[in-house]
């Protein structure tokens, strides 16, 4: 059992049968005597993906989600999903829908990626800061053609669009940010 003053962000407890990862924990004084200090949270449902606000009194006790990170790799693409191996003990999961449509365009065959396990089953995988990709086209762009930085569509090997400076071509190899998609430099 975990209590309120354990409460940190990333920390994983089981609330309503579910494991939720806290992602903002705010600690509210009493403004009047006898009153209990209030502890604000906002967590995200793993398994639902649902971002919710949930305030405990100062002391209660909730419990510690059977929640588990381990080493895992991409393995291929299989229609609408992916398919994950354990790299523990090479067990393999698979992930469909719209959670595997919003990591599918950093993935490639063979990435290393962790895995986040619920009770034996897969519920999340996250990705590393950042990846290498490749660019596959990208127009090109006129030297000297304007003084203000400038930014082109390129178009990356997992189909991934992303801005690049105008400098990069067709075959380079570049590093994007997993959290939101942007360039970060050439690799």
């Amino acid at each position: 059992m975990l209590t309120t003053s354990d409460f940190k962000k990333g920390l994983i407890i089981q609330l309503e049968g579910a494991p939720c990862m806290l992602t903002d924990v705010t600690i509210v004084s009493p403004s009047a005597r006898g009153a209990n200090t209030m502890v604000k949270t906002k967590y995200r449902n793993l398994i639902t993906g649902q971002v919710l606000d949930r305030t405990f009194r100062s002391g209660d006790k909730v419990d510690e989600a059977d929640f588990e990170r381990h080493k895992g790799q991409f393995l291929y693409a299989d229609g609408d999903g992916g398919v994950f191996m354990d790299l523990e003990t090479y067990d393999q999961f698979e992930m469909g829908g719209d959670n595997f449509a919003l990591i599918s365009p950093y993935l490639l065959d063979g990435a290393e990626v962790q895995l986040g396990l619920f009770q034996g089953r897969m519920i999340n995988v996250d990705l590393p800061m950042t990846v290498e990709l490749t660019v596959t086209e990208t127009p090109t762009v006129l030297k000297n053609a304007t003084a203000t930085a400038e930014t082109k569509e390129a178009i990356l090997e997992t189909g991934l669009k992303i801005k690049v400076p105008p400098y990069l071509e067709t075959g380079d190899r570049v590093k994007v940010d997993t959290r939101d998609g942007r360039f970060l430099s050439r690799a």
